[in-house]
């Protein structure tokens, strides 16, 4: 769903007004971006959960983790750490299971 590729950009701008001055225009600016993609985020999550299954909405939701940390190596030049990369393929583990085991289920059903 479309709705994954909307939160990461709320990190990004949180780490974006985090090296404004503190309560300073830039600040609230970068802050009110956050408040209005949340505000975003929370209906489109509405509105994906009625059209597809909960396994493939969350599935989608976990790998905004792994858009984060191309974020930040992209925009804020972090460094990517090893343990990073294995929590990575953790996740695209535990996605690749949930969408497999789904997937089982539902054939055995229809058998």
């Amino acid at each position: 769903p479309p709705r994954s590729t909307l939160f990461p950009y709320t990190t990004l701008f949180r780490s974006l007004a985090s090296k404004e001055e503190f309560l300073s225009l830039n600040f609230f600016a970068l802050y009110g971006c956050v408040f209005v993609l949340l505000g975003f985020y929370a209906i489109i999550w509405q509105q994906v959960l009625k059209h597809f299954s909960l396994v493939t909405a969350v599935a989608n939701k976990t790998i905004t983790i792994i858009w984060g940390i191309l974020f930040g190596k992209l925009i804020f030049n972090e460094q990517i750490k090893p343990n990073m990369i294995l929590g990575s393929i953790i996740i695209l583990f535990g996605i690749a299971l949930l969408c497999t085991e789904k997937e089982t289920e539902r054939n055995s059903y229809n058998e």
